[in-house]
């Protein structure tokens, strides 16, 4: 047994491994359907003005408004409609003093008209005005009850997007309208950071992948689910690979297959025992930065920064596709990243959980460009008074009954611990009991 000798306060490991965070400079392209939450690598302008030309902003009839200027509901004026114009279509011949065209919603202006009046101000004589014939409707007269101001109801050419303007800038994360405006600007795809490539790690002879039978003493894979979960949300590109056994040349191993990522988290073998390795796989291949916090749950937590060093051969180091059960493939060549970052997380799934949400969030986020991660919270009276342990910073599993937070934690070895909880709240390590009703903050998971 290693005992931990020194713990690090959260807030201070937290600020180290994001200090240690480099964003990924590799990009691609993907197609804008794909593009949502995506972080845009470089500015995008316009090469057209948005709309390309003046058009409609109503249903109604372009005009001269010279024509209108008496137009009143007691006096109205009387205009002959000489043609219908409807999306995707282009007026034939100009405007005529005396003369209006009925027009669509979104259709391009007509040359000489510079208003359009609403159909719902107007009136026709007759049956209404006929289907046109060879693009020009037989003459009708229209009444205009209301006067008309040159440039109303026209959206103007570029009045939304000018060419050479400002699309999206480096930087942006990319949502539906930020992709909608892209569209309009004619792009099919548009250029974004890669998704950092998260290698995800089980250890431990104990694992049994789900699907497979359970031999005694054994225990099925849970952080590999709620891990891949996690870092898919919050854009990562996870990639599960074959639980290595508790020694360190099967560690090792996985571990230089594993720095074929911008990310590395290992579950298991964080801790103290005698097979907890992590620290000794560590100190082979990069700078340990921080092993043990100052939390409950999920103290034995390290983290480290590691170097490539040579190409290593991968030694049969298998990778699993989700969804599928442990099987070999062949082996290859992975090639190191420069510089990976390395998470050595509990194995208790509560424990691993709490620390990915607290963790891996912040530091996947600052990989990916993304935002800090911004949760909802509610403050609620607690339902029930909470005993915490005075040595260590808790992240307390809560449930939301009735708008109140009932305790939910149970154990760092269960996951119902997470999974019947609605979110969390902090108890400072200064804090040894909260008491019923008192108002606490809970995050939202």
């Amino acid at each position: 047994m290693r005992p931990f000798t020194h713990t690090m306060p959260f807030p201070e490991a937290l600020s180290l491994a994001l200090q240690a965070t480099i964003p990924i400079s590799r990009t691609e392209h993907v197609a804008l359907g794909a593009a949502d939450g995506r972080v845009v690598s470089h500015d995008v302008v316009s090469p057209l003005d948005v709309p390309p030309f003046d058009r409609s902003a109503m249903d109604g009839y372009a005009v001269q408004s010279a024509d209108l200027r008496s137009a009143s509901a007691a006096a109205p004026v009387a205009l002959t409609c000489v043609a219908r114009i409807f999306t995707g279509e282009v007026s034939i011949g100009e405007l005529r003093s005396g003369e209006c065209i009925q027009i669509a919603t979104g259709a391009p202006m007509p040359n000489g008209a510079d208003a359009v009046v609403m159909v719902e101000e107007t009136s026709t004589a007759g049956a209404g005005v006929p289907e046109p014939a060879g693009g020009l409707a037989e003459a009708a007269r229209v009444f205009f009850s209301v006067a008309a101001k040159a440039g109303q109801n026209i959206g103007r050419r570029a009045a939304d997007i000018a060419v050479g303007t400002s699309v999206v800038t480096r930087g942006q994360v990319l949502t539906p309208s930020r992709i909608g405006a892209l569209a309009a600007t004619g792009h099919r795809t548009v250029e974004v950071f890669a998704k950092p490539t998260v290698a995800i790690v089980s250890t431990g002879n104990e694992v049994v992948q789900p699907g497979l039978p359970l031999p005694p003493g054994h225990i099925y894979d849970i952080n590999r689910f709620t891990l891949e979960s996690v870092a898919r949300r919050h854009g990562g590109a996870p990639l599960a690979l074959a639980s290595p056994g508790d020694s360190l040349d099967e560690l090792m191993r996985v571990l230089d297959a594993a720095m074929a990522h911008d990310l590395i988290v290992f579950s298991g073998g964080s801790s103290v025992g005698d097979r907890d390795l992590v620290r000794d796989v560590i100190a082979e291949r990069g700078e340990m930065l921080f092993h043990g916090i100052a939390v409950k749950p999920g103290k034995p937590t390290a983290f480290a920064v590691m170097t490539s060093g040579v190409v290593s051969p991968s030694n049969g180091q298998r990778e699993l596709p989700r969804d599928t059960v442990e099987t070999p493939v062949a082996s290859s060549e992975a090639k190191r990243l420069p510089r990976s970052l390395f998470i050595g997380m509990p194995g208790n799934p509560t424990s691993c959980l709490s620390n990915a949400y607290i963790l891996m969030v912040p530091v996947l986020r600052k990989l990916a460009g993304l935002p800090p991660w911004e949760p909802h919270t509610v403050t609620v009276p607690l339902a029930r008074r909470i005993i915490s342990a005075s040595d260590r910073h808790q992240f307390y599993t809560v449930r939301l009954v009735n708008g109140q937070a009932e305790p939910a934690f149970k154990g760092s070895g269960d996951i119902t611990s997470m999974a019947n909880a609605d979110g969390y709240m902090e108890i400072p390590a200064t804090t040894e009991s909260i008491g019923a009703g008192t108002l606490v903050t809970v995050t939202l998971f």
